[in-house]
Formats: C-alpha cells, structure tokens, sequence
C-alpha cells in the first residue's frame, strides 16, 4: 500500500512538472508569435480621415471599412480592411489614383479648421501674438500682443481671411492671414 500511495503522488508530481512545462513553453511562444506580429505590422495608424476618404474613392468602399494601408518593397501598396481583407495595388498606379482623387475631394469641415488652425498658430508664432478661443463654427478669434488686444480675425464662406479692430466693426478680407493681420496694423519684428 505504501509502495501505491508513493507511485502515485510521483505520478502526480510529473504530471504537474510537465503541464507547468507545457504552460511555460506555450506562453513562450506566444510571446514570441506577438513580437514578430509587432515587427511586421506598422506600429502606428497613418491614415487620417482625409486619407481613409481618399483610399475609399479609389477602391469604392466605405471609409470605415479601411484599416490602415502601407507599401512592400517599394510596388506594392496593401490596403488591410477592417473585415480582415487586404487589397494589392501597383504603386504607381495607386498613387495617380490618389492625386486624380485629391484634386476633386473637397475637406471636410474639421479638416478645414485643423488647415486653418495650422495657419493661425504660425501666423501668430511669426508675429509674436497670442489668440483666444477658437469659435470653431465661425472659425474665429481675438488676437493679443502682450496680453492687450489687437483684433479679431476669422476666415468667411467665400474662403477669404478678414480681420477687424473692433467687435462690432467692419470687417476687411484678404486671401491670407498675415495680410488680415497686417490690416491691423501689426508687423513683424525685423531682427537688429
């Protein structure tokens, strides 16, 4: 009986060493499988919204339908799909295709604000000024020199930049913000 109780508890003790062992490997390899998925796969997301559009006119489907999209060996574009597809395209083909459809795809309105957002900071960077609030709908704000304010400036429906002095005032339009800027009587600062 003695020998039977010792034959087994050794049974069970192997048994245990050897599913910790196929634990351990298992998740070996696991972690080996996602590292070499992380090497292949991009490490961030590219494409923007303007992107994804552009991409869906070419292939025609819906922009949200589209994961991410990269290029192999320098000819090969692949478009990877959220359903898990993936689509190959002739580079060069694929990137007249893009061009064909940029200079027919209108922005969007936050793709209009982020372009115009871009201007304003570095029009204020050139000029030494700071803005209020944005008001997104109108695309609008007040511009500051040292704290003290200068203006307003915004950019219209006719996509032209105008600039005032005074909230109520009238206002001036240009085609670009530093000549709306420089409408209120601000100018750059020449270095000595």
């Amino acid at each position: 009986m003695n020998h039977f109780t010792y034959s087994t508890q050794a049974s069970r003790s192997f048994n245990r060493n050897t599913v910790d062992e196929q634990d351990l490997a298992q998740a070996e390899l696991a972690q080996y499988m996602n590292e070499q998925a992380q090497a292949v796969a991009p490490t961030a997301d590219p494409l923007t919204s303007r992107d994804r559009r552009i991409i869906a006119e070419i292939i025609e489907v819906e922009p949200e339908s589209i994961r991410t999209m990269w290029i192999e060996g320098g000819i090969t574009v692949w478009v990877q799909l959220v359903n898990g597809g993936r689509l190959p395209f002739d580079r060069n083909w694929f990137a007249k295709r893009v061009a064909e459809v940029k200079a027919t795809l209108r922005e969007t309105p936050r793709e209009r604000n982020d372009r115009l957002s871009d201007e304003l900071e570095a029009a204020c960077h050139r000029y030494g000024l700071t803005h209020g609030e944005i008001d997104w709908l109108s695309f609008s704000t007040t511009l500051y020199f040292n704290n003290r304010r200068v203006g307003f400036v915004g950019y219209n429906r006719a996509d032209q930049w105008y600039s005032r002095q005074r909230p109520l005032g009238g206002s001036r339009t240009t085609d670009s913000i530093d000549a709306a800027i420089a409408l209120l009587g601000i100018r750059q600062s020449v270095a000595a």
